[in-house]
């Protein structure tokens, strides 16, 4: 059985919500994706990204497969515009059977896992910063505060589909285990002690969780928009 929370905030800056989600513990398909391009433009590519995985979900493709084909429609959408705006998207998506888990992303929405007390990152940014860390070439307790930490390596739509790098992990859910799923838009106002905080709170509904996140990084600096999905294995 599944447990989940979700939400997602415009945040305190912008005007309109680029942000998207879907979570259907039926189907066991959680997604979050993060568009980019400007509005019309990055909230019709993150919605696009959305159905077009959860069409081939229903389907009966792997997530990866899924996530591939949903960044080809969307090259073929961008590729017919009639403007010259770029359209692109990130997603983290979580797919679940039984005990057994499936996760991809491209760019830097995040997947984390809490499980035996302790949050961890499962996903990794595709990040112009990230690859700086993991060449030794930036401290990572800088990284968060790097000037050029928005800057992606890899988007749906925004790279050709054949050298798009899709990120993919497996693994085995124990009870009570939760995922976290979540744009940058969390992640540039909390830290992952403050979110390993919160989501760790047995106390809370899954719901109440993921409002505490948004209330947390409302007040922090919530520059950008925020979505969260909290996912508790029971």
């Amino acid at each position: 059985m599944i447990e989940f929370g979700h939400g997602t905030h415009v945040g305190l800056r912008r005007t309109s919500n680029e942000d998207t989600y879907y979570a259907d513990p039926a189907l066991g398909l959680f997604l979050v994706a993060d568009g980019m391009g400007g509005h019309q433009h990055g909230e019709v590519a993150s919605a696009l990204v959305r159905d077009a995985v959860v069409e081939e979900i229903t389907r009966g493709r792997g997530l990866v497969e899924a996530v591939r084909g949903a960044g080809e429609q969307l090259l073929q959408q961008a590729g017919g515009a009639s403007d010259a705006l770029p359209m692109g998207t990130t997603v983290a998506a979580l797919r679940m059977a039984g005990e057994r888990y499936e996760v991809a992303w491209v760019g830097d929405s995040r997947i984390y896992l809490w499980q035996q007390g302790a949050l961890h990152q499962v996903s990794h940014d595709h990040s112009l910063v990230q690859e700086l860390v993991a060449a030794g070439q930036l401290d990572p307790a800088l990284a968060d505060r790097h000037p050029q930490r928005t800057v992606l390596t890899q988007a749906l739509g925004g790279t050709a589909s054949e050298p798009l790098h899709i990120g993919m992990a497996r693994g085995r859910a124990e009870p009570g285990s939760a995922f976290v799923l979540c744009s940058d838009g969390l992640t540039e106002g909390l830290s992952d002690d403050a979110i390993a905080r919160i989501v760790g709170r047995t106390d809370l509904a899954a719901q109440e969780c993921v409002d505490h996140l948004l209330l947390a990084a409302l007040e922090g600096s919530a520059d950008d928009n925020i979505t969260v999905i909290l996912a508790r294995v029971n």
